[in-house]
């Protein structure tokens, strides 16, 4: 059992939700990937999520869908064997059915029983409607649809507060102007490189919503790189990102930082985001990212960044 840290690092609320959380939210996409139940993999992931529950920050971020569920299986096995430290909390997501698509209310209240018994749990401080592209927005919004489900979860008590989580812009603006979500959750639209959330955000923020910022480093290659090549947001980065970020690169040995950690600082020294999302793969990674948020980043970096220009970000929406 990993050193249980008393308190999560710089509480603060997240929105109006009367949830608290931290400048750092850990994600867990791949918790659990390629596990099964009883093997030594599986146990080195439950040891892996047992170091998140008893570290630094509030909330771990999971979803019905990761590691087709071994990311909730493995999260219910180290709340199960250790719990978690005061102020932790693990915050999910409902997800369509993986493999017809349908993604209603019924489907909704599927996927949040599914997540209750993988977390061994029987209610939710907060939970998601994810990435709901397999349904039109209006199909989203009739009786019987997805955000009639997350409604009635919340009227009932089973949930304290619903998110609305994906990435295109558009489509979010639409969630969020429904009125019926406490908390947002953009990813890979408000880093160094793209910018393009920032209305979505503050359209949150004026509606007193939480807002979470996942995806900082862009899904690699603001943690690798420009000479890595990486992608950015899941697609192949053009040259002339590729460039771009080399100019950045450049601003921060000038200023005696490095890529990665600008990256962090751009999301958490915003005023409009409440807690970014990092994945982690390894206990190693939130020593790291604790160090990097205590990392003091010169005004003038921001200064000289502003003077690089709009970033030619390769993302459309």
């Amino acid at each position: 059992m990993p050193e249980q840290i008393q308190h999560p690092v710089d509480p603060r609320p997240l929105g109006g939700t009367g949830l608290v959380t931290s400048p750092i939210t850990l994600g867990t996409s791949s918790l659990g990937a390629g596990t099964s139940s009883g093997d030594r993999d599986e146990a080195a992931a439950v040891e892996l999520a047992q170091g998140m529950l008893h570290g630094p920050y509030a909330l771990i971020d999971t979803s019905n869908n990761y590691a087709k569920g071994r990311s909730e299986a493995v999260l219910g096995l180290a709340l199960a064997n250790g719990g978690a430290a005061e102020g932790r909390f693990v915050v999910t997501k409902a997800d369509q059915d993986p493999e017809t698509g349908s993604f209603d209310r019924d489907r909704v209240r599927q996927s949040f029983e599914e997540s209750c018994e993988r977390l061994g749990v029987d209610r939710l401080q907060l939970l998601h409607l994810h990435d709901p592209y397999s349904i039109t927005f209006e199909e989203a919004a009739a009786p019987g649809g997805a955000i009639a489900g997350m409604l009635e979860l919340k009227e009932e008590g089973l949930v304290d507060a619903i998110g609305i989580a994906a990435g295109t812009v558009s489509l979010m603006r639409q969630y969020v102007a429904t009125g019926a979500f406490d908390v947002l959750l953009t990813h890979n639209r408000f880093t160094l490189v793209d910018r393009s959330a920032l209305p979505l955000i503050e359209e949150a923020v004026e509606r007193g919503m939480g807002v979470f910022n996942a995806a900082p480093f862009g899904g690699g290659l603001l943690a690798r790189g420009s000479a890595s090549g990486a992608t950015y947001a899941y697609t192949d980065s053009p040259p002339e990102l590729l460039e771009w970020v080399a100019r950045v690169e450049n601003l921060c040995t000038e200023h005696g930082i490095d890529l990665p950690t600008a990256a962090l600082h751009f999301s958490l020294r915003s005023p409009l985001v409440d807690s970014t999302i990092v994945g982690i793969s390894s206990a190693k990674r939130i020593d790291q990212l604790e160090q990097a948020r205590q990392t003091e980043v010169p005004p003038s970096f921001w200064e000289d960044l502003d003077n690089l220009g709009t970033p030619p970000s390769n993302i459309t929406d």
